[in-house]
């Protein structure tokens, strides 16, 4: 299932993930639900799956990946945030994922623990995201992170990492991405992405920082384009104010607020048909894709089309 998984990420045929986010409840299953009742899983190549995201509490990521994975038999990348855990923990859950075939991992750094909802949180936080990636690459050549033999070795673990897709100097971002490179990472997915000029700049500086990596495996390795659709004037406003390594293009904004006078129907309307502009330039571009929407299943699957 890994195998063919990354033998699409890497061809010329089309891959889109989707972003599930694991509910603040004990069951995952409505969430199954809202998938089926689209028939999304028939017009993805994969999902991934989030670990408490904004530090908020969540269900458990890894569990709630495995749990998707057998719902649907698609491959799950499951987030792994350095916030919450050790060195000995995040190897400890690397290994027991991989005895369920779970083997897809996006190494996160994570969202400070001062964002949390949960009372005198502290984050755990050994090192970035760069650490997980280091163990990842430990485990693949069948040793834990003090280079001791595992018996029996996992089966290969698929590493990814993220990238903003948005800098002042975006020299100072190749940089970022070739260290991820360096320690392994197979695809970086970025951060939601607004226009084509800024998808062309972010697959020639990851060009040129494959050409620049160290590792073997970087030859091979793959961007994958975020995509978040925007559906609401302020979402798109509050994203292009206050979210760190994401620029939405004053156009977008301006018809986005324009909309917004003419009432809520007609925003969401304009809302979505500059989203699928956006989703099939993208795809015509460079057909690699991440959509992350909150779970909005519906949105996902009239966008895919």
């Amino acid at each position: 299932m890994f195998e063919q998984f990354c033998k699409t990420l890497c061809s010329n045929e089309p891959y889109i993930t989707i972003e599930v986010n694991p509910p603040h409840g004990s069951s995952i299953d409505s969430v199954l639900e809202s998938i089926k009742n689209v028939g999304l899983q028939n017009k993805i190549t994969g999902f991934s799956v989030t670990d408490n995201p904004l530090a908020k509490l969540k269900m458990c990521g890894v569990l709630s990946a495995i749990k998707l994975q057998q719902a649907f038999n698609k491959p799950v990348i499951a987030t792994m945030s350095m916030r919450d855990k050790n060195k000995l923990s995040l190897q400890s859950t690397l290994l027991g994922a991989n005895d369920f075939d779970l083997r897809c991992i996006l190494a996160l750094t994570g969202d400070p623990a001062k964002f949390s909802d949960q009372p005198e949180v502290k984050g755990v936080l050994e090192r970035d995201s760069t650490l997980l990636l280091s163990i990842i690459y430990h485990l693949n050549n069948g040793l834990d992170y003090s280079n001791k033999a595992l018996n029996p070795a996992p089966k290969p673990i698929y590493p990814f990492a993220v990238t903003n897709s948005y800098a002042r100097n975006m020299k100072s971002l190749q940089k970022r991405i070739i260290k991820k490179l360096n320690y392994g990472a197979r695809a970086i997915i970025t951060q939601p992405v607004y226009n084509l000029e800024n998808a062309k700049e972010l697959l020639e500086i990851f060009d040129e920082a494959k050409s620049m990596s160290i590792r073997d495996t970087a030859k091979d390795a793959q961007l994958i384009l975020g995509q978040f659709p925007i559906v609401r004037s302020k979402t798109a406003n509050f994203i292009d104010d206050k979210v760190p390594g994401i620029s939405v293009p004053k156009d977008i904004i301006d018809e986005m607020n324009l909309a917004a006078m003419d009432g809520e129907e007609k925003e969401q309307e304009v809302g979505f048909m500059l989203s699928k502009r956006i989703f099939d330039e993208v795809m015509n571009l460079h057909p690699k894709v991440h959509l992350m929407t909150h779970n909005r299943f519906d949105l996902c699957s009239d966008l895919i089309g």
